[in-house]
């Protein structure tokens, strides 16, 4: 992840630097989605999302991408088809505040100023393109109890941050991820521009829903962190004792995605001869 990111700010840099010939700004529209222990369907229990982006064109086929997005992901057991996934009872809501730089690729030549395009070159008015990059999001699942929303994390609903279970830590609710996706774009005028963008975030944490390894036991829950820890941390409806059972699946992190429109308008042009690396 940290080669991608010296990757990322090197191509931004240079480009920016020698060959950056116009900014456009515009906003983000559309929903979002995580995948993970309560949801494993893309787009499904989806929520509205929206944001702002800023795009600097470094010639037809590469864009450096800016963004703010913000948007709220839910995972719900009792939506699911799975016997075992209703009776776990877990349900979990949390905003996502997205900051992300990533790198676009146009496979069309995708220009309408004639500084980045060869003389005489065909340029197209739409081009599907893919993205990778760097984003860093802040997150911070919460979940009812009786009518009011709690905060997960603080709780230790699996045992992080007691004295019962001295090896589970507090997860950090502020980490990096690896956006990836594509869509396509498509000039409206020669200043404004439609994008339709579907992009997943890798993310390095299993914690996006506050489930992921074993059940603690209620008592020492209840004893560090009170009776709404304890009813949120195992609200199931098993009989069984199920203490240091599966309660999530830990092999897998978890995702979150972003897909909507974007509607950008250029803000400035530089005419500059310089030219990226690599590129002609």
């Amino acid at each position: 992840m940290r080669t991608l990111f010296v990757i990322l700010c090197f191509l931004g840099v240079s480009c920016i630097g020698l060959s950056q010939r116009t900014s456009e700004v515009g906003p983000f529209l559309g929903g979002t989605y995580y995948l993970g222990d309560l949801n494993h369907k893309h787009f499904f229990m989806s929520r509205s999302a929206f944001g702002m982006v800023h795009r600097y064109i470094l010639n037809a086929h590469f864009s450096l991408k800016n963004s703010f997005l913000y948007g709220t992901v839910a995972g719900d057991d009792s939506k699911s088809k799975n016997r075992n996934q209703i009776k776990r009872n877990l349900h979990f809501r949390s905003s996502i505040f997205d900051i992300a730089t990533e790198l676009e690729f146009n496979f069309f030549p995708f220009d309408q100023q004639k500084q980045t395009v060869k003389p005489n070159a065909e340029r197209y008015y739409f081009s599907p393109f893919v993205f990778i990059g760097i984003s860093l999001f802040s997150f911070n699942p919460q979940a009812n109890h009786s009518g009011t929303w709690f905060e997960l994390q603080p709780l230790g609903t699996e045992g992080q941050g007691t004295i019962a279970y001295p090896s589970k830590s507090k997860y950090p609710l502020t980490q990096l991820s690896i956006p990836l996706g594509g869509g396509v774009k498509y000039y409206i005028t020669k200043k404004i521009t439609l994008a339709f963008e579907w992009g997943i975030r890798k993310t390095f944490t299993d914690y996006l829903d506050d489930i992921s390894t074993t059940y603690a036991n209620p008592e020492a829950i209840s004893a560090e962190k009170g009776p709404v820890a304890k009813s949120l941390s195992n609200s199931s409806l098993y009989e069984e004792n199920i203490v240091d059972h599966q309660r999530g699946d830990s092999k897998t992190n978890d995702y979150y995605a972003f897909a909507g429109a974007i509607l950008t308008v250029k803000i400035s042009t530089k005419y500059v001869k310089q030219k990226c690396h690599g590129t002609n």
